[in-house]
């Protein structure tokens, strides 16, 4: 006779971000493999920074959520997706008041924050 496998307990982003009052909250999901999801609820800008031993995929789920680089922006709407390549300088920021987005990179991947030497026509935070 086999034995019964437990049903995994499933996690809702949007409905978890609906608690959170904060300006700017990054919360781990959970893990898959070696990379981490991330959950990012901001009212506010997150400065410039990049991640040289990772890629960062975002994917939207409430709100738009700018992401500049040094050449321009892209505006990611619910439901869509991009990946920052792994080095690349980048922030982001909420295009209305408030989004909420989850990130996947490698697990333990470093944040190094630095301004850019030129940032052209950028918005600045």
């Amino acid at each position: 006779m086999e034995k019964k496998q437990q049903v995994p307990a499933f996690l809702d982003p949007l409905a978890l971000s609906q608690s959170i009052d904060d300006p700017y909250r990054n919360m781990s999901l959970g893990a898959v493999n070696d990379h981490e999801i991330r959950m990012s609820v901001m009212t506010e800008p997150f400065r410039w920074h990049r991640h040289p031993d990772s890629d960062e995929t975002f994917y939207g789920i409430d709100g738009e959520l700018v992401i500049e680089f040094i050449g321009g922006e892209v505006v990611l709407k619910p439901g869509q997706l991009l990946t920052v390549p792994a080095g690349t300088l980048h922030r982001t920021r909420p295009a209305g008041v408030r989004s909420v987005n989850l990130t996947f990179e490698r697990t333990g991947a470093a944040t190094l924050f630095e301004e850019p030497i030129d940032v052209g026509t950028s918005a600045s935070a």
